[in-house]
């Protein structure tokens, strides 16, 4: 990125997305927009579908998300978080290189910074210290989510 004055995709300036990047500094934000495509999802359209390849994950900046996982019955799903700003979506499959694990629905129109699994394995090699520092926020963030999955847990058993 050139000048704080610039838009990253036409539509942000860099320090309106410092606090979905707050890992990252000034310069190394500037470093992972290179590796991003923004995407745009209208309310009800699916991002993700369960079992399909994981190619590509995102940064939540607009717009909320319904995680849905199928339930016991045929077509039934049980919502599992709904996700907003800030929120990283997708970056299980695309880290594992496997399969979607549940399905996510645009509730409202949403905007995501997109980085596709192509863009991740290039970014490992040409910057392998912003790739440490993305891979910690993925911990960082399955972390908590495995944390509050543990409580909700411990309270229904």
């Amino acid at each position: 990125m050139g000048t704080a004055e610039e838009l990253l995709f036409g539509r942000y300036k860099s320090e309106e997305l410092a606090d979905i990047f707050s890992f990252l500094s000034a310069e190394e934000m500037g470093e992972l927009f290179a590796y991003l495509e923004f995407r745009e999802w209208q309310p009800a359209e699916i991002v993700m579908k369960s079992g399909d390849p994981g190619d590509f994950m995102g940064f939540l900046v607009a717009g909320k998300l319904a995680v849905k996982m199928e339930g016991i019955f045929p077509d039934k799903f049980i919502l599992v978080a709904v996700l907003e700003r800030g929120s990283l979506v997708g970056e299980i499959s695309v880290v594992e290189g496997g399969c979607r694990h549940a399905t996510v629905v645009a509730t409202e129109q949403s905007q995501l910074l997109v980085l596709t699994r192509e863009n991740m394995e290039l970014m490992l090699v040409r910057s392998p210290a912003l790739g440490l520092k993305f891979f910690r926020r993925i911990i960082h963030v399955l972390g908590h989510r495995l944390g509050k999955a543990s409580d909700r847990l411990s309270r229904l058993l």
